[in-house]
This record gives C-alpha cells, structure tokens and sequence, in this order.
C-alpha cells in the first residue's frame, strides 16, 4: 500500500517540478504585457492552480473539522469558516479560468 502513496507523491512531485518553469515564464510575461487571458495562463490555471486549490479546500475542510470544538469555544468559527474553507473554494470553483 505504502508503494502506491510513494509512487503517487512522486509523480505529483516530478509533474510540478516539470511544470514550475511554465508557470514562471508566464508571471514574468505578465509584468511585460497586460492583455487578456492567454492559453499558457489558462493552461497553468487549469494544471497547476486548480488542483492545489482543491487541495487547499480539502484541507482547510480537514482543519476546520479539526479546529471546530476550539473555534467555537472561542466564538470565532465564522472566521475560521471564512479562511479555512470558504477563501480556498472562491479560488478554485468561482473565479474565471487564466485569472491567476
């Protein structure tokens, strides 16, 4: 089972590390030009960005699960809602493609 989890880390790991020089050359051509959405934008957007949002969204679900008994306790649980969740999922779900 610990095969399949270390195969998996390690073509995220290789899929990303091949990817991050895409994503740098489209952020530094964003500075030099502002024109609409390109392809390698919505490209990044869709191969980069959406997924980690949706594990930042999974993970602040996770949190917050976690962080509930004490943030509720505290009388802060909107916020924590608002940060943990709510933010991550805008992000991923609500915003248009190439809008990074």
């Amino acid at each position: 089972m610990f095969k399949i989890a270390k195969k998996i880390t390690i073509f995220f790991v290789v899929g990303t590390l091949i990817l991050v020089p895409f994503g740098a050359s489209t952020l530094a051509q964003d500075r030099l030009q502002d024109e609409d959405v390109s392809a390698a934008k919505m490209i990044v957007d869709v191969l980069v960005a959406r997924p980690l949002g949706l594990i930042a969204t999974a993970l602040g679900i996770a949190v917050f699960v976690i962080s509930f008994p004490f943030s509720a306790a505290g009388g802060n649980t909107e916020a924590a809602y608002q940060k943990l969740i709510l933010k991550p999922a805008q992000y991923t779900f609500e915003r248009p493609l190439g809008d990074l």
